[in-house]
């Protein structure tokens, strides 16, 4: 029987970018080979999850400029605490065992990077909301 782990890992997606070596740092390599490629895999997810944050909101987001709009997302990623938890999980839930150690051993690191990297994909794709706006 094939384990969680090994399942977890055969769905996660490659990353050619996403450098990993020996003279990668710890959280470096972990951002690079666990964190990027569950940003990757989950972004239809994650943009859902905004896009409902959006309408929860009465929408106020769509009458905004786009700065403004950039301004909105990286706000919502970083003070919002439901948001956070939630996007958190989304990650979380794609750890291995030995990733969720490394996570519980330096969380509020790896929480930072999963928070920036939600924020930069949401606003390098502020297109996907144009789109539901018309």
């Amino acid at each position: 029987m094939t384990s969680r782990d090994e399942l977890v890992l055969s769905i996660r997606l490659e990353i050619p970018n996403a450098k990993v070596d020996q003279s990668t740092l710890g959280l470096e390599s972990f951002q690079n080979s666990t964190l990027r490629p569950i940003a990757k895999f989950q972004n239809e997810l994650i943009l859902s999850i905004f896009e409902n944050y959006i309408k929860r909101y009465k929408n106020v987001f769509y009458k905004l400029g786009t700065e403004e709009k950039l301004n909105y997302i990286e706000n919502t990623v970083k003070k919002d605490s439901k948001f956070k938890n939630l996007i958190r999980g989304v990650f979380m839930g794609h750890f291995t065992v030995d990733e969720y150690e490394f996570y519980h051993k330096n969380s509020s690191e790896v929480n930072k990077r999963i928070i920036n990297l939600t924020k930069e994909r949401l606003q390098t794709q502020l297109h996907y909301f144009e789109k539901q706006s018309a």
